[in-house]
């Protein structure tokens, strides 16, 4: 399994960024994908989730409405829109890859996601 995130970056606040993770390794279309973030000093927190048939997204409250997950199977690749960015999403993301096959349902812990990249930074200014 490997994971590759890209584009990440500087920007100000109200800002956007796209993140993209090429996956490679196994079957990317059987799995749900989530993105974690960690910032200096705090655990890895949940971002959010796309079901391993893109049909089901969900988000962390503190992102709802401002980050798209979406995926496209065709190039193996899942995708962070990361819009009105504010100082504290300043965080290094990673993409992971479910523990089990085709899960549907909501999973927000790090523990079912084994497989990581190795993250963008992404800093958001004041």
């Amino acid at each position: 399994v490997q994971l590759v995130e890209s584009g990440g970056g500087l920007v100000q606040a109200g800002g956007s960024l796209r993140l993209s993770c090429a996956a490679s390794g196994f079957p990317f279309s059987n799995y749900a994908m989530a993105w974690f973030r960690q910032a200096p000093g705090k655990e890895r927190e949940f971002v959010g989730q796309i079901s391993w048939n893109g049909a089901n997204t969900y988000y962390a409250d503190s992102v709802k409405g401002r980050f798209t997950i979406s995926r496209d199977d065709a190039k193996n690749t899942v995708y962070l829109q990361m819009n009105s960015l504010k100082p504290e999403d300043t965080a290094l993301y990673y993409c992971s890859r479910d523990r089990v096959l085709f899960r549907a349902r909501l999973e927000v812990s790090s523990a079912q996601y084994p497989f990581s990249g190795q993250g963008t930074q992404v800093t958001v200014s004041s």
